[in-house]
């Protein structure tokens, strides 16, 4: 198989776009394609200062390597799930990322948040799924020290492939207010609240990996032990069948979709957001999820302790 540019042996065919290519000419196309995503829907600035949001894995390190390599000013926020040693492993790895390239990197554990507790702990008190405490303590970690720390914007390594199974699943639920925030730029919508950009959108989870792969970039290969089940592994396989029956059709599905996505604004009401009555922080409530996930934990731990 030869490059489509230079004719030298191509490393990748890319049948949506009806091309092969090289190694050099592969790294162009990677980065055309960040700089397009950057550009097509108004990410950040050449000016901007940038916290990526790093986990170890493919899609984050490969994130915070190109937007260097573009000249931005980007450093990284670790946290540490506590997840037992996948979450060493993928830390060990950010670290090393890190120090080979000279990159500052913030560690930040949930630990600090939840009373000493790991996030699998806190579910478990909670009687919820890893996953949701999780996220919603990745979130609220991610906002509130990009917000004391002076950050612009937050990037995280979300891809074409992540987008689209997200997009998938929240059509066949019909989750309207999803469906209504769902885009490459979550906008500033209070003055604590940072914005987040998937400067990834435009390219596969196949083509993340071949340029991680090219760039001997090392990462934790393995999913996160919390995440086996989830939905979203069924939409990507689904997916991944029309892709290669048809290909071009993740890329449609999603791109298609921003360009007409307002058809469910205002579906879901207006949301005010206002401040958290304890650590003041955005929120829809009196109370934010954060902080009424620290009073459950604490409340259930005062009951055993009886």
């Amino acid at each position: 198989m030869k490059c489509k540019k230079c004719s030298s042996e191509a490393i990748i065919h890319l049948k949506q776009h009806n091309i092969a290519l090289c190694p050099e000419h592969y790294e162009e196309f990677f980065y055309s394609r960040v700089k397009k995503a950057i550009k097509r829907y108004r990410m950040f600035g050449p000016d901007w200062k940038i916290l990526v949001a790093v986990s170890g894995g493919k899609d984050s390190l490969v994130l915070w390597e190109v937007l260097n390599n573009l000249g931005y000013e980007a450093d990284g926020l670790y946290i540490d799930l506590g997840i037992g040693k996948y979450s060493e492993t993928s830390k060990t790895k950010a670290v090393s990322f890190a120090e080979k390239r000279g990159l500052k990197l913030f560690i930040s554990s949930v630990r600090e948040y939840l009373g000493g507790l790991s996030t699998p702990e806190a579910a478990k008190i909670m009687r919820r799924k890893t996953c949701s405490i999780c996220g919603l303590v990745k979130r609220y970690i991610m906002n509130r020290f990009s917000h004391e720390s002076g950050y612009d914007v937050i990037a995280t390594g979300h891809n074409l492939d992540d987008e689209a199974a997200t997009l998938f699943g929240n059509l066949t639920h019909w989750q309207l207010g999803y469906l209504e925030k769902q885009y490459p730029v979550l906008p500033k919508t209070h003055p604590k609240l940072t914005p987040k950009v998937k400067p990834l959108i435009l390219l596969t989870e196949r083509e993340v990996a071949t340029f991680a792969l090219m760039k001997s970039i090392d990462y934790i290969m393995v999913e996160c032990p919390a995440s086996k089940g989830a939905s979203s592994m069924l939409y990507k396989e689904l997916l991944n069948i029309l892709e290669v029956n048809q290909p071009g059709t993740k890329h449609r599905f999603l791109t298609e979709y921003f360009k007409v996505k307002d058809i469910f604004s205002g579906q879901e009401g207006k949301i005010e957001l206002k401040e958290c009555s304890i650590c003041g922080y955005p929120t829809t409530q009196d109370i934010c999820s954060f902080c009424k996930l620290q009073e459950g934990i604490n409340k259930r731990i005062n009951e055993k302790g009886r």
